[in-house]
């Protein structure tokens, strides 16, 4: 994609300029979503404590989120058989090469830290799975590195999803095209919102109930997070120029505005915090319904804001 740059803002002059489609608000949100499960992973990982089979399963959610969502982006490509150009160079100044970097480092990383994360009867049942023996001799080789390395991997799963989640925010506001994009909030952002969706999908399994009130807590704050940063991205906007005002519009009265509060804002954080919270305080399990709603509103997040910076 090629970013016009230009001095105008004019409705009148530029009254549309759409160049992403649906699969951008899906990838953007796969990879929030696989940056929380890292972070969380690596998080029950370090603390003291057992961890359930559930759990260290889902160490494995995030290569399968990045993959599923590296397949999503491969569609919007253009020019598809190019995409290996990416891999020849490091632009420093490129988000995007920022970030396919990152997506390769993310593999070994993640499926390193799964490994180490198994129990033995989990593992067993992966070779017991395997028909080539020379495959398996080859993962218990390497299962046996990553036990070696077990702490440290922890650690790379969690900053390797924070560069991650950070990046599928910065990977809008560096369009400074866009005036709806052109803020240094929308990193944090969309890390927030990534930890807040990877703990929802985790609270779908089978964890148990000193885990859930893990994922409860890191839920509640990431939502609180995500709400100032929301406050103050507004904020931002309104006071800014002409450009800046007329963005913020969109979710303030604007095409946007009914969609924005009512699925991110309302459906997305305030009830299933709400939820949480009573969870929290009063030891009571709730149904899937605030994961669910999280989800909903993270994805809804992500499509409204490419939704509307195109606008």
């Amino acid at each position: 994609m090629t970013e016009i740059d230009v001095a105008r803002y004019s409705n009148q002059i530029d009254p549309v300029l759409h160049v992403w489609s649906w699969e951008i608000p899906v990838y953007l949100f796969l990879g929030g979503m696989a940056a929380g499960t890292m972070i969380l992973s690596a998080l029950l990982a370090l603390r003291k404590g057992e961890r359930s089979p559930a759990a260290r399963w889902l160490a494995f959610a995030a290569p399968v989120l990045v993959s599923v969502g590296m397949g999503v982006l491969f569609l919007d490509l253009a020019h598809k058989l190019f995409v290996w150009r990416f891999y020849l160079a490091f632009r420093w100044t490129s988000p995007m090469s920022w970030g396919a970097w990152i997506l390769v480092v993310a593999y070994p990383v993640t499926l390193l830290f799964g490994l180490a994360s198994l129990s033995e009867p989990q593992f067993e049942r992966i070779l017991s799975a395997c028909r080539f023996p020379a495959v398996g001799r080859w993962l218990r080789r390497t299962r046996g590195f990553a036990l070696g390395q077990a702490r440290r991997l922890a650690w790379w799963n969690l900053g390797t999803g924070v560069a991650l989640g950070v990046y599928t925010g910065i990977l809008l506001s560096t369009l400074g095209a866009r005036a709806l994009w052109s803020s240094a909030l929308l990193g944090p952002l969309f890390l927030v919102s990534g930890l807040s969706t990877g703990a929802a999908l985790m609270m779908l399994f089978r964890v148990t109930e000193e885990e859930r009130h893990f994922l409860v807590r890191w839920d509640v704050l990431a939502i609180a997070l995500e709400m100032t940063l929301i406050l103050l991205f507004l904020l931002g906007l309104a006071t800014s120029g002409a450009a800046g005002r007329e963005a913020a519009d969109l979710l303030l009265g604007g095409r946007f505005t009914a969609q924005f509060w009512t699925l991110v804002v309302i459906a997305g954080l305030l009830v299933p915090a709400l939820l949480e919270t009573l969870e929290s305080r009063l030891h009571y399990r709730m149904t899937a319904i605030a994961p669910l709603l999280v989800l909903t509103g993270g994805l809804a997040l992500r499509w409204i804001f490419v939704a509307a910076g195109q606008a």
